[in-house]
């Protein structure tokens, strides 16, 4: 029997999104190697070559993309450098994993699909949170039509951190690919399409919840996307939410509604150094099992509700490099774990989401 072929991974930036959403992944796929990591301006508290001593550090992709040994690029910088650093690794034969969200427009996601195709390169959007393990949990429940048919959808990334200081990034900053909608946005429209399919008209909200806010930062958002037959989704990201337990979805139906609080806690797993593969990774406590409402099959419609666990084991934000790892063997861009053109229904969703909001009105 051969042996798995290694494939080397090049990393461009070496930011949050570097050190706990992609590399921990990475290193714990045995047909993945961390080759390479592209970092301008390393700092004496924030330097690649210091934490990844076996690693090649390049402070330039233009230099990296050169290398013949690179199989594989993930890009982790900020958005607005999304479709010059795919275009740039596509054009010098990589597969390219671009973190979310994928690009500011969609007529550059569209640019990158065809690119991707006329190389025949793999390319693929890391929407980790297909992943989540509450996500998961609904999406069962969905498919075995346990709540029937669904009227309303709620589904929230909701923080309380009102100062003014946390909007500077580019995660609140109205800039190409900036603010809220961008963010965690695109998370939660990834997951309503997924689950649902494409709206039939939407409605959107942007702006800042922080006070002082002179420089038009965009922290937080509420979309509302119609649906063919009445249903309702409310996708809502706030910063100001003074609550003990954040409220993640709230899904009613015919039958029966599902209610849970707490995010899936695998980005604090990582944050805290646990690997994917170390015990109680991306497990949450019990006490944060959703709540299942459903109704009697009885004329008076009883109504019970009890606790209703988690998937278990949790899936984890590894399956998405596993599920690349396939996609090389096959070859495939249909085998990818998140499809670029899937990606790009997401972006243009912002696209009409921003437009909504700018027009004060509903749009097709």
């Amino acid at each position: 029997m051969m042996a798995a072929r290694t494939h080397n991974v090049a990393v461009i930036g070496y930011g949050l999104s570097a050190k706990v959403f992609h590399v921990p992944l990475i290193e714990a796929v045995p047909e993945l190697k961390l080759h390479s990591i592209v970092q301008r301006h390393p700092q004496p508290e924030n330097d690649a070559s210091k934490d990844h001593p076996n690693t090649k550090i390049y402070h330039a992709a233009e230099e990296m993309v050169q290398d013949g040994s690179v199989d594989v690029v993930v890009i982790t910088t900020p958005p607005p450098t999304h479709f010059d650093l795919a275009k740039l690794a596509l054009e010098n034969g990589k597969h390219v994993i671009v973190e979310k969200p994928f690009v500011p427009t969609s007529k550059e996601a569209h640019q990158l699909i065809n690119l991707a195709k006329q190389k025949t390169r793999l390319l693929t959007v890391y929407h980790n949170r297909r992943w989540d393990s509450d996500f998961l949990t609904l999406y069962h429940l969905l498919r075995t039509n346990t709540l029937g048919r669904i009227t309303e959808f709620a589904s929230h990334f909701d923080r309380h951190k009102p100062s003014l200081a946390g909007a500077k990034a580019w995660k609140s900053r109205p800039e190409p690919g900036g603010g809220a909608i961008y963010d965690l946005g695109t998370h939660l429209i990834d997951q309503c399409v997924l689950l649902f399919g494409l709206p039939k008209r939407i409605t959107t909200f942007l702006g800042s919840q922080r006070q002082g806010d002179h420089a038009g930062y965009e922290d937080s958002c509420t979309v509302l996307l119609h649906y063919e037959g009445g249903m309702l989704a409310t996708l809502k990201v706030a910063v100001v939410s003074p609550e003990t337990k954040q409220l993640r979805f709230w899904v009613r139906g015919e039958r029966g509604s599902w209610k849970k609080y707490h995010g899936d806690p695998q980005e604090g797993h990582l944050a805290e150094g646990k690997g994917p593969d170390d015990a109680g990774f991306g497990v949450e406590p019990e006490d944060w099992a959703g709540t299942l409402t459903t109704t009697a099959d009885n004329d008076n419609g009883t109504l019970t509700s009890r606790p209703h666990p988690t998937l278990k084991p949790p899936p984890t934000y590894k399956s998405f490099y596993t599920q690349f790892v396939h996609a090389l063997s096959s070859a495939e861009q249909d085998d990818v774990p998140v499809k670029p053109r899937d990606a790009a229904v997401v972006i243009r969703l912002v696209e009409l989401a921003r437009k909504s909001s700018e027009e004060g009105r509903t749009v097709d």
